[in-house]
C-alpha cells in the first residue's frame, strides 16, 4: 500500500507520514483489500471490527469505542427512512469515525504533536483522540464557531487559536503554520477517510449484508463521500455487494462549491458566491477534493444538491419533533431528502439511509434562536 500523489500520480510508502505530495497537491490512498462478512471481529461493537479491512494495526488502535451507531427506521415526508445515527459518536459527531483511525495511524509512525483546522467538530474529535493517544495538538477554529465547540476542543487539553474571517481563512491559516508541526487536516489526511469507509461497511452489515438503494449525507469537505465511495468499492471488488448505491450530497445554497460544479458539469472548482450559514459544518468554500467527491457521485447515479436556510430550519425542527436533537448542519441532510422525494429521484420502495452527523448539543443556543424555544411560565 502507499500514498499517491493526487497531480502527478507519484506514489510514497505509508510508513513516513505525510498529508500532501512532493507536487503540494493532497495525497490519497492507493486501493485496499478490503474484507468479507466472514472477517467481521462481531465480539467488537465498534467501528474496529472491520480491522481486516483497515490500514492500521489494530493493535495500535486509539479508540473510545466509536462507530456501530444505531440504524434508525422512521418516516420523513411519508417515506420509511433508515436514519444512521452518527451524532451518537464519543465526541458528538461523525469525524470519530476518521479520527480513531488517522490518530492511530500517525501515533503508530511516531507523530506526537499535529495542527488542525475546523469549524469545531472534527477539532473537538483530534483534541479527544490526541488525549486518548497522550499527542499535543493546536486547532485553528474561525472566530464565529461556537462556544461550546471550543470549549470541548480547549477540555481535552488542545490549545485552541480563533482565527479572524471565513473557514477558508482558518484552513489558510494551518497551511501556513504547517512547516511548524504535522498538519492532520482531516481535509488532508487521507487516512481519515480510511475510517469513515466504516460508515459504508456498518450499513452493509446493519441491512442484511446489502447495500442501500441510496444514501443521503451533508457535504463541507465531503469525508463521508469518500468514505461511502472506498468502502462500497471495497465491497463490490469482494463480491460481498452486487452494486454500489447511489450517493446524494447535500449542501447548504449559502456555501455550496460542489453543488456549482455539479451543476456546471465540471470536476474541479469554479468561482461561486458564498455567504453565512446555520450549517457551520458544511461552510466550507474551497474543498480539497472536488474531483475525488464528483465523480464517484456521479458514477452512482446521485447527486449534489443544495438548500436554503429556510429549509434547513424547517428540516431541523421536522428532525426534533421525531427525536433527533441534531445540529443544523446534519439538519441540511435531512433538507435535501425531502428535495428528492418531492421531486421522485428517490422512491418509497426503496432502502434509503439519511446520515445524521452531528449533536445538537453542541449548538443548543444556536438551536434555541432558530426555532424560537423556550420554556413556559405558569
Amino acid at each position: 500500500m502507499h500514498y499517491i500523489d493526487s497531480i502527478t500520480g507519484a506514489t510514497y510508502p505509508l510508513a513516513q507520514p505525510r498529508w500532501r505530495g512532493d507536487s503540494g497537491g493532497h495525497v490519497n490512498l492507493g486501493a485496499a483489500p478490503g474484507l468479507k462478512r466472514g472477517e467481521i471481529d462481531s465480539s467488537d461493537n465498534s467501528l474496529w471490527r472491520y480491522r481486516k479491512a483497515l490500514l492500521v494495526d489494530a493493535g495500535d488502535a486509539v479508540t473510545m469505542g466509536e462507530g456501530w451507531t444505531p440504524l434508525v427506521r422512521a418516516a420523513w415526508d411519508g417515506v420509511a427512512v433508515h436514519f444512521k445515527l452518527d451524532f451518537m459518536m464519543p465526541t458528538g459527531s461523525f469525524k470519530d469515525r476518521g479520527m480513531t483511525v488517522m490518530v492511530s495511524y500517525l501515533k503508530s509512525r511516531g507523530i506526537a504533536e499535529v495542527l488542525e483546522d475546523s469549524s469545531g467538530n472534527a477539532g473537538a474529535s483530534l483534541s479527544a483522540y490526541c488525549a486518548r493517544a497522550g499527542m499535543r495538538c493546536r486547532i485553528l477554529v474561525p472566530e464565529t464557531a461556537s462556544y461550546p465547540k471550543i470549549a470541548q476542543i480547549a477540555a481535552c487539553g488542545a490549545d485552541v487559536l480563533t482565527i479572524k474571517g471565513s473557514r477558508q481563512d482558518v484552513a489558510d491559516a494551518a497551511l501556513a503554520m504547517s512547516r511548524e508541526l504535522f498538519y492532520a487536516s482531516h481535509n488532508w489526511q487521507p487516512f481519515f477517510t480510511e475510517g469513515t469507509k466504516t460508515l459504508a461497511y456498518e450499513l452493509w452489515e446493519q441491512l442484511g449484508f446489502r447495500a442501500p438503494d441510496s444514501v443521503v449525507m451533508p457535504v463541507g469537505y465531503g469525508a463521508n463521500v469518500l468514505g461511502c465511495d472506498r468502502g462500497f468499492s471495497e465491497l463490490l471488488r469482494n463480491g460481498e455487494i452486487k452494486r454500489m448505491p447511489r450517493l446524494y450530497g447535500v449542501q447548504a445554497a449559502n456555501c455550496a462549491p460542489y453543488f456549482a460544479a455539479f451543476r456546471a458539469g465540471v470536476e474541479h472548482f469554479v468561482p461561486v458566491a458564498v455567504s453565512a450559514t446555520v450549517a457551520e459544518g458544511v461552510a466550507s468554500s474551497r474543498p480539497t477534493r472536488m474531483r475525488e467527491v464528483l465523480v464517484p457521485v456521479r458514477a452512482s447515479g446521485g447527486e449534489i444538491i443544495a438548500v436554503t436556510e429556510d429549509e434547513i430550519v424547517r428540516a431541523l425542527a421536522a428532525l426534533a419533533r421525531m427525536g433527533f436533537y441534531v445540529e443544523p448542519t446534519s439538519a441540511v441532510a435531512a433538507a435535501g431528502l425531502s428535495q428528492l422525494l418531492a421531486r421522485g429521484v428517490i422512491g418509497s420502495g426503496e432502502t434509503t439511509v439519511l446520515v445524521l452527523t452531528g449533536s445538537g448539543l453542541k449548538a443548543s443556543e444556536k438551536i434555541g434562536e432558530l426555532l424560537k424555544l423556550g420554556a413556559r411560565s405558569e
